[in-house]
């Protein structure tokens, strides 16, 4: 299988190194092409990135000697376009680079969308048919976005749940790594430092809203995704952790369980088959842990390559009906970004939405 070249843009940011890492010697995709701000174009990557460099590892040799391209500019050879920028850049770009191309994005501007599906591929991999309805805009590609990283680990959780007990509703705090915040405008060191902060932009609604498009319904054919009627309430804070995000959830489930019906079907979940044998699959997308002090996201959000959601703590929730209650950690900048939407492209590819 001949590898796709992708574009890259937004490489510079926190996001975009972790596709730089994501991709790296992976088995269907290579990077051809990087782009950045305007200000950036014609650097080599290493210049742009110097003293910014997020992650521990090296940057590919490779990668490195990159010149970054404008991000207005037509892509040439690449047959599809990672996108790591700005909501407000992406509304821009992104529909551009789809008037030909398929387009990959960790960008919230286009979740929304009626004829966007918005995947997790082991959660609802069938939405991915949904890119079909976009050719009436005119498009020869397509945008698909990956969901807010607070929410896929909620879903990941979920969806085992849902689908053995159903689920009624849900309330959720998160505890949020300041990676997710990104460096541009991020968090300063002052503010998080010895403090929590009880309050993300736009950050509640979207995993309301996203949570309930993800487990939603999509018949072929259709021209949107009918939501899942569940109530959820979100409290999103930002805590002084630098990778995974860690959410207490409560969920009142559509019949009763016991505790041990509940982690055997967190235990035995596989998730959709469409995505069990994709180079980036977790070999379980849920561990579930017995110890009373995890997960921690120190210790777990690694797990299965940052791919896993890690569960401890189950226990009854005695306020809501048929209530169970956990705590998850899941990597935000992995699963929640870059190497999800690594995958999202490997299941389009295995679909047939991505080749020459």
């Amino acid at each position: 299988m001949a590898k796709l070249r992708a574009l890259l843009v937004g490489a510079t940011g926190i996001a975009g190194q972790q596709f730089v890492s994501a991709l790296r010697d992976h088995p269907w995709f290579e990077i051809g092409a990087i782009a950045a701000s305007p200000r950036n174009a014609g650097k080599r990557y290493d210049e742009a990135v110097a003293g910014g460099w997020f992650l521990s590892e090296p940057i590919p040799a490779d990668i490195a000697a990159l010149r970054l391209l404008d991000p207005g500019a037509a892509p040439r050879g690449v047959d599809l376009v990672f996108s790591a920028v700005e909501s407000d850049v992406a509304r821009e770009l992104e529909p551009r680079f789809a008037a030909e191309l398929p387009v990959i994005s960790a960008a919230s501007t286009f979740r929304m969308e009626p004829d966007v599906p918005l995947l997790i591929p082991p959660v609802n991999a069938g939405h991915v048919g949904l890119v079909t309805a976009q050719r009436a805009r005119g498009w020869r590609g397509s945008v698909v976005p990956i969901p807010n990283c607070t929410t896929t680990g909620l879903a990941v959780v979920l969806a085992p749940l849902a689908e053995r007990f159903g689920v009624r509703s849900v309330v959720m705090t998160s505890l949020q790594a300041v990676s997710g915040a990104g460096r541009s405008p991020g968090v300063a060191a002052l503010d998080i430092l010895d403090n929590v902060i009880p309050y993300i932009p736009k950050e509640e609604g979207k995993v309301e809203a996203e949570t309930r498009k993800i487990l939603g319904r999509w018949v072929p054919g259709a021209s949107a995704v009918e939501p899942m009627a569940i109530r959820i309430s979100a409290t999103c804070t930002r805590v002084a952790v630098q990778d995974g995000h860690t959410e207490t959830v409560s969920v009142g489930l559509g019949r009763p369980a016991s505790l041990d019906e509940v982690k055997d079907a967190l235990r035995t979940w596989e998730g959709s088959p469409e995505a069990r044998d994709l180079p980036s699959s977790a070999p379980r997308w849920i561990e579930v842990l017995e110890a009373q002090d995890r997960p921690q996201p120190r210790l777990d959000r690694e797990t299965h390559g940052g791919m896993a959601t890690s569960v401890g703590r189950i226990r009854e929730e005695p306020v809501l009906e048929h209530g169970v209650k956990l705590v998850l950690v899941s990597h935000n900048t992995k699963m929640g970004a870059a190497r999800g939407a690594v995958l999202v492209a490997e299941l389009m590819r295995a679909r047939g939405f991505l080749g020459r």
